[in-house]
């Protein structure tokens, strides 16, 4: 059985698309899935199947959501050993003030070329690295501050995104290293 973490993107946002950390627990659990852990009440879910493919559980997880919930929600999987890759691999780590950075996952590769449009909307001191499939954002005025947030992304590179903080993150690395 393999650990995966999934991002559910625009859950319990501003009161939109409510999910009960309880009720999304149970609906992994009614896909077989086991192990089930939430963490906080952004829709960051640890869980264990025996299924390989990352987006087919993100089209299972998806797919229940609609059923349960009765809305559409993007969700991406990782299994943990690639999100563990993600977090110890951050570029931009060297002597910066942790709580600053984030990193928001990508669905799919971008085109480079979408990138360089991304990248010039850093302002100031921020930072922005892109590596495979993920951007790791350095923003020292904070990310309600930023150009560089998740619609943004999503419409310049065109594909699904999700952003965590990097305490969400490292909190999210324990949980699947224990």
């Amino acid at each position: 059985m393999t650990t995966y973490i999934s991002f559910l993107q625009g859950i319990n946002v501003s009161g939109q698309k409510t999910i009960k950390m309880d009720a999304l627990k149970q609906s992994y659990l009614s896909l077989g899935f086991q192990n089930v852990e939430t963490y906080i009440q952004s829709g960051n879910v640890i869980f264990s199947s025996n299924e390989v493919d990352v987006k087919e559980l993100a089209k299972q997880i998806s797919n229940r959501i609609q059923h349960d919930f009765g809305f559409d929600v993007p969700v991406l999987v990782l299994s943990a050993e690639s999100f563990e890759t993600i977090i110890t691999d951050n570029p931009l780590l060297q002597d910066k003030e942790v709580t600053h950075f984030h990193v928001t996952f990508l669905s799919d590769s971008p085109v480079e070329s979408d990138f360089e449009l991304i990248k010039s909307k850093v302002e100031g001191n921020e930072l922005i690295q892109l590596k495979n499939n993920t951007l790791y954002l350095y923003l020292p005025n904070g990310y309600g501050r930023t150009k560089l947030n998740n619609n943004f992304i999503e419409s310049k590179l065109k594909v699904s995104a999700t952003t965590r903080n990097w305490k969400t993150c490292l909190k999210l690395l324990e949980m699947v290293q224990k």
